[in-house]
């Protein structure tokens, strides 16, 4: 997708394969517009590399340094003809790659892309409605995907019985192949656990979770295992109780659909079952045993640091301190949506110095942010738009421990969570560090990422005026924070009212959970169909119910206080009102300002 002026056409271009021709599954979809688009803003190199300042740079020959204004003799004997030879197959070549781009980067936001700003919110959720893989928009084969799946989740959890081998033995499938005229053989599973595992609560970790079928060949050494999934599945298997197993993933799922859920692990890994078990049983171990996402950073929040920040413990005041440091700077902040419906995380880059936070605080922050986030996800919007914005960016600024980190996040536990990634002004010295992080990135990541240069390059992905106000928009919006309220979380401490919200959840779990096993266990068509209506109709109550119990379990957050996510839910992505506290005022006066001179490299 990069190119550098200084360097030959063999290395210029490092997509590997582009398809230069558009798919035949597409063919039925206009794009001349969108062609257009792309061929008009070629000159303002939307899609070039962060080495965009090709003014100044070696000769063709790559002999010496030259500029657009001052020549060598030598360059000067240079004919026009000469150039012509190495400048025609560059340009040639690159539109054939912007042309391949076209057909490939946008697999998926394309649909909303092309026309978002002409049409309406419920003509852009009806266009969302449209993407693969999705609740209510699979195809047979990915349904029935979708049912062994859910075999083998409540299998690894205890919920299902062994009473059969069939369903077990299809259950590692990678092609189904089953349709309404040949009905597989019908296998009962019901729920077998007992009042005693019950009574026994989270389990102590001793008790075997089922075996599911085709699991037995996971090796902890894989070396195509990039993130160590392998390892983490075992381990969970190994030291957690199906009890742990399923009381944790439900917890994943908040607001969402249970669906959509373990669909984003079935896209992720390509509909591969055991794969995309292995990467659920991982994510799963992660957030429990390593991140503490709900045990500890969400329950904990912003409230609970500012107390700490007081602490008379240096490793506590410490953590406290980095944690509130970065949110009250806006070193990342989330406002508004992109033309797509994706709320969007701005990350000011110059705003981070290595070693200001330790690693513990900035992974916490990431994480936080990243959940904060999952609630201004509103259906059938399931992704996000990240904006790094590199304005004043230098070398003082990059830290390239916190950016492994948040890959990681993205790949290995939040799949399918990111829709594109934006690279706005990326200065010179940044060509040398977006090679090394590419390098880090799965290529299908890798393709949602687009370098802007201009407010003009930027507008083809956010409206004008919904950019903020230092990215050169219209909004009139400036990040500023606003203190959390003594006593907003008062609900908390609510054990009683808590621990009956927790009740009833736990038997909307086991409802949904019986309406999937009979839905798994149907064969006719017509009956699954309505199954699935009922399990639907179960996961909108779990979404409504959610929401009564979230200030039980979650301490507010600024998006909270400013009015952005509301009591019940709904998302206003742009709020009437804002009312940053004054105290912030210096705060905000750093998180504008720019890198120091003595920090430019």
């Amino acid at each position: 997708m990069a190119y550098y002026m200084d360097k030959p056409v063999s290395r210029a271009f490092s997509c590997p394969a582009l398809p230069l021709t558009r798919p035949s599954s597409e063919s039925a979809q206009p794009r001349g517009s969108l062609l257009r688009r792309f061929e008009s803003d070629t000159n303002a190199h939307q899609f070039n590399s962060p080495s965009r300042h090709f003014r100044t740079g070696k000769s063709y020959s790559g002999r010496r340094k030259f500029s657009n204004y001052s020549y060598k003799g030598e360059q000067c004997l240079e004919s026009r003809a000469s150039r012509a030879l190495y400048i025609v197959p560059l340009v040639a070549f690159g539109a054939l790659a912007i042309y391949g781009l076209i057909y490939y980067d946008f697999e998926e936001s394309q649909l909303v892309q092309e026309s978002a700003g002409a049409f309406s919110s419920e003509e852009v959720e009806e266009i969302m409605a449209q993407l693969p893989g999705r609740p209510g928009n699979l195809t047979p084969e990915e349904d029935e995907k979708l049912r062994k799946f859910w075999e083998m989740f409540l299998q690894v959890c205890g919920v299902l019985g062994d009473d059969t081998t069939a369903a077990e033995t299809d259950a590692a499938s990678e092609t189904p192949s089953r349709t309404d005229t040949e009905k597989p053989k019908k296998s009962r599973m019901s729920l077998f656990k007992k009042k005693k595992d019950k009574e026994k609560g989270s389990g102590s970790g001793t008790s075997t979770p089922t075996k599911v079928s085709g699991m037995d060949s996971i090796k902890e050494n894989d070396p195509e295992d990039k993130w160590g999934e392998n390892k983490a599945y075992l381990e969970t298997l190994a030291t957690h109780s199906p009890e742990q197993i399923r009381a944790t993933i439900w917890s994943m799922v908040k607001h969402d659909h249970p669906d959509a859920l373990l669909l984003r692990f079935l896209r992720a890994r390509k509909w591969d079952l055991q794969r995309a078990l292995v990467m659920l049983m991982s994510t799963m171990n992660w957030r429990c045993s390593e991140a503490h996402v709900d045990d500890e950073i969400m329950v904990n929040g912003e409230e609970y640091a500012a107390i700490n920040e007081k602490s008379s413990d240096p490793k506590t005041k410490k953590l406290a301190e980095d944690f509130l440091a970065q949110i009250r700077m806006g070193k990342s902040y989330c406002y508004g949506i992109d033309k797509a419906g994706r709320p969007i995380c701005i990350v000011r880059a110059r705003l981070h110095r290595a070693g200001e936070q330790s690693e513990e605080g900035l992974e916490r922050f990431t994480v936080y942010l990243i959940e904060t986030t999952r609630f201004m996800l509103t259906p059938p919007v399931d992704t996000a738009c990240v904006l790094f914005d590199l304005t004043g960016f230098s070398l003082a600024n990059m830290d390239y421990t916190p950016v492994r980190f948040m890959i990681k996040c993205f790949e290995a536990n939040y799949p399918e969570s990111l829709g594109v990634v934006l690279v706005h002004k990326a200065p010179w010295v940044f060509q040398g560090i977006w090679k090394i992080v590419k390098g880090w990135l799965d290529p299908v990541v890798a393709s949602k990422v687009h370098f802007t240069n201009t407010l003009k390059d930027l507008e083809e992905f956010i409206a004008t005026e919904r950019i903020p106000t230092d990215l050169e928009g219209t909004s009139g919006y400036t990040y500023e924070y606003k203190e959390p309220v003594p006593g907003e979380n008062a609900k908390m401490k609510d054990i009683e009212t808590k621990e009956k919200l927790l009740q009833e959840r736990e038997a909307l779990y086991e409802e949904y959970e019986g309406k999937t096993i009979e839905w798994i266990n149907e064969s006719d068509a017509t009956k699954r169909a309505a199954l699935h209506s009922e399990r639907d109709a179960v996961a909108k109550k779990l979404r409504e119910q959610y929401w009564r119990l979230d200030p039980y379990l979650r301490s507010r957050s600024y998006y909270d206080r400013i009015g952005v996510i509301k009591p019940d839910g709904t998302v206003d992505y742009y709020p009437a009102t804002i009312a940053p506290t004054a105290a912030n005022g210096t705060a905000a006066a750093i998180a504008a300002g720019e890198t120091a001179a003595d920090d430019v490299d």
